[in-house]
Order: structure tokens, then sequence, then C-alpha cells
């Protein structure tokens, strides 16, 4: 059973670099990265729901595929900036990359009873909830800023989801600091998952205001219109 596994990983991986190599011949290279990490999901998961046998130090390979994956986030993001690059494409596919990679490792984790379910239920929750309230705002005429708060979640949330799968081999340290990074996680969820809902709430009533602008901004009541006597 060991051989097919590992043929199976093998092809996976590389399909994701000829992938890759074919992305970056027809686009610009953080739309690639994006892409590339979406497709390195199913290699990731693979690993970490393999057994010992299948994959020898899968625990070792699946931390380094996720981190590896996690680590093209920072990278296709200051690539774009750098080079003048950012498109409407990367900004879509960007926050869904990271919200396949995130889940599906957590779920994969609850898989091996290594995460508890409840909390990684709060987890992918939060971000259909914000998900939710940022194309409300699109719909309705205004945006909704990210918060600092969800700016760090991402990499406390890799972070966490590395020393979980190391935990279930080395244990100790490892797994007890994992498990701490993971209630963490779970607070900051919550939390700014509040500021993005108060900030929606304030938003909204500002922009339904008689004579709002499309920024959500009322003009002043004293301020007279254009050619007013």
């Amino acid at each position: 059973m060991a051989f097919p596994m590992s043929g199976i990983l093998i092809n996976e991986f590389c399909a994701v670099s000829a992938i890759l190599c074919y992305l970056c011949a027809y686009m610009n290279l953080p739309n690639a990265l994006t892409i590339a990490r979406i497709f390195l999901v199913p290699v990731v998961v693979t690993v970490l729901l393999a057994n010992d046998r299948a994959i020898p130090e899968r625990t070792i390979w699946g931390a380094s595929l996720f981190l590896l994956a996690a680590l093209t986030d920072m990278l296709d993001g200051y690539l774009a900036r750098r080079r003048g690059q950012v498109t409407t494409l990367g900004r879509l596919l960007d926050p869904i990359a990271d919200k396949l990679l995130i889940s599906s490792a957590l779920i994969a984790l609850v898989w091996r009873h290594i995460a508890a379910p409840w909390m990684v239920v709060v987890i992918i929750g939060r971000e259909f909830a914000v998900s939710g309230l940022r194309s409300i705002a699109a719909h309705e005429g205004f945006s909704i800023d990210v918060s600092r708060m969800g700016k760090g979640k991402m990499v406390m949330q890799v972070a966490a989801v590395v020393g979980l799968i190391l935990g279930e081999k080395y244990h100790g340290w490892v797994e007890k600091t994992a498990v701490v990074l993971l209630w963490a996680v779970v607070f900051f969820a919550l939390v700014s998952m509040a500021q993005y809902f108060i900030e929606f709430w304030k938003k909204t009533g500002r922009h339904n205001k008689p004579g709002a602008t499309e920024s959500g901004n009322v003009p002043p009541a004293n301020q007279s219109s254009p050619g007013a006597p």
C-alpha cells in the first residue's frame, strides 16, 4: 500500500508544478501563485489523511506542504504590490484560496481527531459570515475594511495548524502550544467577526440616511447646493 499512495502524492505534486509553469506563461506571477495555492489544497489533504505506512514522515510532509502553500499567500500579495500587478482576478481568488487551504486542513485535522470539531465550526463559520457580510456591503454600494485582528488571524491560523500537525508526532510542548494557538484563533475569530458586524451596521445606517452619497457619507445639513440663493 505504501507505493501506490506515494505514487499518487508524487503525481499530484507534479501536476501542481506543471499547472504553475503553465499559468506563469499565460498570466502574471502573483495570480499564478494564488491559483497554485488552490491546487495545492488536495495535495495537503491527501498527506494529512494518509497513514504512516502509506507516506513515511507524513506529519513532516504535511506541515511542510501546508506551510509552503501558506507562504504563497504572503508572496503573491507582496509581488502584486511590488510589480504593480494587482488585478481583479487576484483580489477575487486570494481570499478564496486562503479559505480553501485553512478550512480543508482544519477539517482533515478533525477527521484525525486532532482538532475539536466545535472550534473548527466556529472558525469556518466566521469565514462564511464575514464573506457574506462583505458581499451584502458590496451590493449596497460600500465596502468593509479588513480589521487588524483579521490580518493577524491568518498568521495565527497557520501557526496553529502547523503546530497541530507536528503535535500528532512530537506531542509535549508542541501539541500544547498548538492547542493554545487554536483557542486564540477562535477568540480572535469571534472578536473580529463582531467588529465586522458593528462596522457593517454603522455603515448601513449612514448609507440608508436620506441624501447619503455612494460612500455612505451624509452631506452637512447647513450646506447649500450650488446655485442656491
